[in-house]
């Protein structure tokens, strides 16, 4: 169950997408008890309703327990100020809480808001570092935002097959951006050997997603491999 409050803008050129802050239940990777479990969705129940205290309380219950989606509710609250004296320097420390026990979603936040520099100074580097650990963890976005650093060499060093790596996983995953990218870059070579048949293929399968680009790409790609070798 994931709520989306408010929706932020990214910065990443290639996305142009937006990062939710999402009240979260407790990911796949975080066990939880029964009644913790229980009690995360009475507390998502009272916020839905606008009942900001005792979700808040529930939240900061079970954050003293060591949950860490109650950490990256909480930094919502602070960040919507649904709090009295809500802070965004508290909120950022519930985000690190959240994201240092390895919550995806929180991760992702702070790599976000240190890309963009809301909320947090603008620290490449440590943005970046954030999406490697959120990438490792399966997350597309953070697939995509990682592979895009590396392509571009910012806030790591630029490195196009580790691009190429990094947006290969998104694009079997499903991504439609990267399907696209990936297979730009195989047909040009970049960050590996120059492939027209995969190349085709990538572009096919991002055309399917309804890729008007990558529609046209994948004709024109499929010309040169029919035309006659010189």
């Amino acid at each position: 169950m994931f709520l989306h409050p408010r929706r932020y803008p990214r910065t990443v050129s290639r996305l142009g997408g937006l990062l939710g802050l999402l009240l979260a239940l407790a990911g796949p990777a975080q066990a939880v008890t029964p009644a913790q479990h229980q009690q995360l969705e009475r507390a998502l129940a009272d916020h839905a309703q606008g009942h900001f205290r005792p979700a808040r309380e529930a939240f900061e219950q079970l954050a003293r327990a060591g949950v860490p989606a109650a950490h990256h509710n909480l930094a919502v609250m602070h960040l919507q100020r649904e709090l009295p004296g809500a802070r965004t320097a508290v909120a950022l420390r519930h985000l690190q809480a959240a994201a240092d026990a390895g919550f995806v979603t929180s991760q992702v936040a702070l790599a976000e808001f240190h890309e963009s520099g809301r909320y947090a100074p603008i620290d490449l580097p440590r943005a970046m570092a954030w999406y490697q650990r959120a990438a490792e963890s399966g997350s597309v976005d953070a697939q995509v935002a990682i592979g895009t650093g590396y392509y571009l060499g910012r806030g790591v060093p630029r490195d196009e097959a580790r691009a190429l790596q990094w947006y290969r996983q998104a694009a079997q995953a499903g991504d439609v951006g990267a399907q696209y990218l990936l297979a730009s870059m195989y047909e040009t070579g970049l960050g590996t050997e120059a492939d027209l048949r995969l190349a085709r293929y990538w572009y096919d399968v991002a055309a399917r997603q309804g890729d008007e680009a990558a529609s046209g790409k994948r004709d024109e790609v499929s010309r040169r491999l029919a035309a006659p070798s010189l």
